[in-house]
């Protein structure tokens, strides 16, 4: 079985815009101050036991619901379609996720220790897989398998460090010692490519963003501290 990144559809939503009478002028020899949230606002991040997974199956399908946007039936089959994902992903050896939150749940992320063998693999090129495998240690490639964050992460401030984001993907590397992250992509999606690669991701393989065929994928990768 294989497991493709989870994202929320809304990623490529246009910016809102100002609310009308409000002036953004920017006033001479003042520094425009950036908007999102700072290095010093973020929210907390920490991991969740498989127990306490379970237990919160329900407010984490919630959380990419709410995110996802859509009317009544698309929630419905989102929320779905995650629960379903991140089930078959929790019962793998090592799976690990990250809950971000304030006073209320805003974002996770989540996956798991990645062999040099296993049925995840059928997803790959030939060259690429063993290029990963040369260039990574056993033990040291970690599969990102979903990101659950708000559509003003995705995109707002998607370079700096203290994005949401970035700090789940990294967070989840670290937390497991590993070398380099790795994600399937549908082809097609380019939404999704463009997401990822603004939060660091880099191709794989061929660096093109021509799309592939109806079930290709395209592999992408993170280097541990980006």
């Amino acid at each position: 079985m294989s497991a493709h990144m989870l994202l929320p559809t809304t990623s490529n939503l246009p910016a809102p815009r100002p609310a009308p009478g409000r002036s953004h002028t920017r006033r001479p020899g003042r520094p425009m101050r950036e908007q999102g949230s700072s290095p010093h606002e973020g929210e907390r991040l920490r991991p969740l036991t498989r127990g306490q997974v379970e237990d919160r199956l329900q407010e984490l399908g919630d959380l990419y619901a709410e995110v996802s946007g859509g009317g009544p039936w698309a929630w419905n089959q989102a929320r779905a379609a995650f629960l379903r994902h991140l089930a078959a992903d929790a019962r793998r050896p090592g799976f690990s996720l990250l809950i971000a939150e304030t006073t209320v749940l805003t974002g996770c992320a989540y996956g798991f220790p990645m062999g040099g063998a296993g049925p995840w693999w059928a997803g790959f090129d030939g060259d690429v897989r063993e290029s990963l495998l040369r260039r990574v240690a056993p033990g040291r490639l970690f599969v990102v398998s979903g990101i659950v964050v708000p559509s003003r992460v995705r995109r707002e401030n998607q370079g700096r460090a203290w994005n949401l984001a970035r700090r789940l993907q990294r967070r989840l590397l670290a937390d497991h010692g590993a070398a380099v992250g790795v994600t399937l992509v549908e082809a097609r999606d380019a939404g999704m490519v463009e997401t990822l690669m603004s939060w660091g991701w880099r191709s794989a393989g061929d660096d093109t963003r021509t799309a592939g065929p109806p079930g290709s994928c395209r592999v992408l990768v993170l280097t541990a501290g980006a």
